[in-house]
């Protein structure tokens, strides 16, 4: 049956107009969804929306760079790769060329936490995404082999190279991670992994990964856009009905990071001018003081109106450029605020109003016209992402995956807009210690004196 791929997927008919069923509850936003899951356990979402003749399929493998262990690192991210390398019933080269004859797309990501891949199709060709998606989910290693593995490990290794080592500043983010997360930490190394380990891995380390994780019983589907949810319930249960479920996986779990000092570490690169990078330990993705510190960090230096933004570029005039940003994640984030000086001007003049800043807010809450500046930015910024189906079905997995509702839009942004004066300030005295800190800093590569 797999192998009648091209004509089954083509045939597919324009999806209908039945209505989803909608969720209880009166919230601003309000995405109508059916939820199953099969007998493997593969948790399904369906999400209508009729505005264009366009479907989208999102699958979330819950396996990232923290499911890696020490020495064995880069999997999760290699199999980013391996996954559109061809699997048991579809040959090397024909995921992309297939979905392209129909005027599809697809690409993937890899995060600390989770795979996402995604396509995009005609309505009228949806049952082609979901071919090749369970052809994978179920034959990948059918068709896997050393040489692949081998080719797709160069490639990796080209991409840290393009992305990180060979990229002005890139290298900070091999660094980070170490620095900031303990050796038991599963934060401790960076997501693309390590020359090395990727190097040292072998073909069966590979093959048992994908065993492990990649798993109808630990994914999640969705499926957005111009459908008729009876049809696409009918064609899931069709194509991943027959794939086998693995042992449950294990939660990864981990114990909050804490500084005792200020770590410091510096990088010759090749770049005109030095960077500094300070880095601070904050709440996990979705808990307690996540949407505060995403707050503070748009205060600092969120756009041209933010505190060191106006102090730093337009009023001194001694950066060349400064930011901040909560980056978040399951098992713990972090707060970077990071800054390059003007030539002539050092790192140190930089960082002391930086400390300058962070102080006033510990000691004084920010203005409510700045968090109402910041929180309607974020409302702007989230209504104009989820009137996208794409982003509403990845948004959909993500809702799934961490509260176990995919309709819960309404209470992602109602955290920003809990955000007072003083849960910034307290936030900020709590979390940004000056005492205790990551410091990263590139400086220009030294020049080699001539030869005489």
């Amino acid at each position: 049956m797999r192998k009648m791929l091209c004509g089954l997927a083509l045939a597919a008919s324009l999806a209908g107009a039945t209505p989803a069923l909608a969720q209880e509850g009166g919230g601003e936003i309000e995405v109508p969804f059916t939820q199953f899951q099969l007998a493997n356990g593969l948790q399904v979402i369906l999400h209508e929306d009729h505005t264009i003749p366009v479907v989208h399929t999102n699958i979330w493998y819950r396996v990232g760079s923290c499911n890696e262990q020490v020495g064995r690192t880069g999997f999760a991210h290699l199999f980013e790769h391996l996954m559109f390398e061809g699997s048991g019933h579809v040959r090397e080269g024909e995921f992309d060329r297939l979905l392209e004859s129909v005027g599809g797309s697809n690409n993937a990501s890899t995060s600390s936490d989770r795979t996402n891949y995604y396509c995009s199709v005609p309505s009228c060709a949806l049952e082609l995404p979901l071919f090749l998606e369970s052809d994978r989910m179920g034959f990948l290693l059918d068709s896997m082999s050393p040489n692949v593995v081998d080719a797709q490990r160069d490639v990796v290794k080209n991409e840290m190279r393009q992305s990180y080592l060979n990229r002005p500043y890139g290298r900070i983010w091999m660094e980070l991670p170490r620095l900031l997360y303990p050796k038991d930490h599963p934060y401790n190394w960076p997501v693309i992994g390590s020359m090395e380990d990727l190097s040292a891995a072998g073909y069966q380390d590979v093959v048992d990964f994908f065993k492990k994780f990649y798993l109808p019983n630990n994914a999640s589907l969705v499926i957005a856009g111009d459908i008729d949810p009876v049809e696409t319930k009918a064609l899931v249960e069709k194509w991943f009905g027959e794939i086998k479920p693995g042992p449950e996986v294990t939660k990864v779990s981990a114990e909050p990071v804490k500084l005792e000092g200020i770590v410091k570490k510096t990088i010759e690169d090749k770049v005109a001018l030095p960077l500094r990078m300070q880095v601070w330990p904050t709440p996990p993705l979705y808990a307690k003081g996540d949407a505060d510190m995403d707050v503070l960090a748009s205060i600092l230096a969120g756009g041209k109106n933010s505190r060191l933004y106006k102090r730093l570029v337009y009023e001194l005039e001694i950066a060349q450029a400064v930011s901040a940003m909560q980056s978040s994640s399951n098992l713990g984030s972090f707060f970077a605020v990071q800054y390059i000086p003007r030539p002539g001007v050092s790192l140190e003049k930089i960082q002391a109003i930086v400390a300058e800043e962070i102080t006033k807010l510990q000691n004084e809450p920010p203005t409510p016209q700045e968090i109402e500046r910041v929180v309607n930015m974020t409302e702007s910024s989230y209504f104009a992402t989820v009137e996208h189906v794409s982003e509403k079905a990845d948004l959909l997995n993500n809702y799934w995956v961490h509260f176990g509702n995919p309709d819960s839009f309404d209470a992602d942004l109602e955290r920003y807009r809990q955000v007072t004066p003083q849960s910034v300030m307290e936030c900020a005295r709590q979390y940004l210690d000056l005492q205790k800190y990551v410091e990263l800093t590139v400086v220009p590569e030294k020049e080699e004196a001539p030869h005489v």
